[in-house]
Parts: structure tokens; C-alpha cells; sequence
């Protein structure tokens, strides 16, 4: 048996680039860096080191959120790891990526960077309407009970 899921969370590397397969298939590329903590042996302080993780999204929900993601938004990802690889100008070449399922939007709509569409300060989105309050229920008479019946 063999798992191949992929779940992380870090910031766009760059603004996510949406194309078409010749048969009409979106395909939105993009890239998330995700930092990994690690001890300098020579100073012992805790570093950050970065890891470059190409991800790719297809269909019309990879259409649908090409619009809200831009360089720097910090998202979250589910996915599962497919190795390519491929010949350029003579030199074998691969790649690891990671084929999006699930994406959420962790960067808040209102932040510099955030997923605002059109410039709208709201991100394009109406507030919503605040609930109404609860109509107040009638206080419960006692005396209407039957004094036999244990509560």
C-alpha cells in the first residue's frame, strides 16, 4: 500500500499563471514557499530555510480562484506529489510537484496582498446582513403542570 497525500501551508512565490490545455482545460500554475526551522550549527540560532514547491490546479475551480491568488498571499494545500519528467536541449530534466485538491485562502481580504478582487477594498465581496435578534420567548408558567409528573 502506498499513501500520496500532501498537505502545506506558506506564501505565493509568484502570481499563479492560468492556461488552457488545447482541449479548453484550465491549468493554473503557481508556486508556495514553505520554511523549515533548523538550528546554525555555527551560532546556534534557529534559521528559516526556505523550500520552492511548484504546485498546479486544473479544471474550472483552478479558473474560478486564479482571480483571487497574487505573489505573497499565504494559502494552505491538499494535494497529492506527481514527478515529471522531460528532455531540454539534450539534458534530461524532472520535477516534483504537487497537483492541488484543496486550497483555503489564509491571507485576510482586507491585507496589502490580500485576495481583493478588482481593487475592491472588500475584496468584491457584500458584507453580510447581520441576523436578527431572537424573538424573547414567553417565561414558562408553572402552575399549568401537573404536580404528579416529576420533571
Amino acid at each position: 500500500m502506498s499513501i500520496n497525500r500532501v498537505v502545506i501551508s506558506g506564501n505565493l512565490t509568484r502570481d499563479p499563471d492560468l492556461r488552457q490545455t488545447s482541449s479548453g482545460m484550465a491549468v493554473l500554475g503557481f508556486g508556495v514557499a514553505v520554511n523549515d526551522r533548523r538550528k546554525n550549527p555555527q551560532t546556534g540560532e534557529w534559521e528559516d530555510y526556505p523550500n520552492f514547491v511548484d504546485c498546479t490546479m486544473f479544471g474550472s475551480r483552478a479558473q474560478s480562484i486564479s482571480g483571487f491568488l497574487r505573489k505573497g498571499n499565504k494559502v494552505a494545500i491538499e494535494g497529492k506529489l506527481r514527478w515529471s519528467q522531460w528532455e531540454r536541449d539534450g539534458q534530461k530534466r524532472s520535477k516534483l510537484e504537487v497537483i492541488v485538491d484543496e486550497i483555503e485562502f489564509m491571507t485576510p481580504r482586507g491585507d496589502n496582498g490580500g485576495y481583493n478582487n478588482g481593487g475592491y477594498s472588500n475584496g468584491g465581496y457584500s458584507q453580510p446582513a447581520a441576523a436578527p435578534a431572537p424573538a424573547p420567548q414567553p417565561a414558562v408558567d408553572a402552575s399549568v403542570y401537573d404536580e404528579d409528573i416529576p420533571f
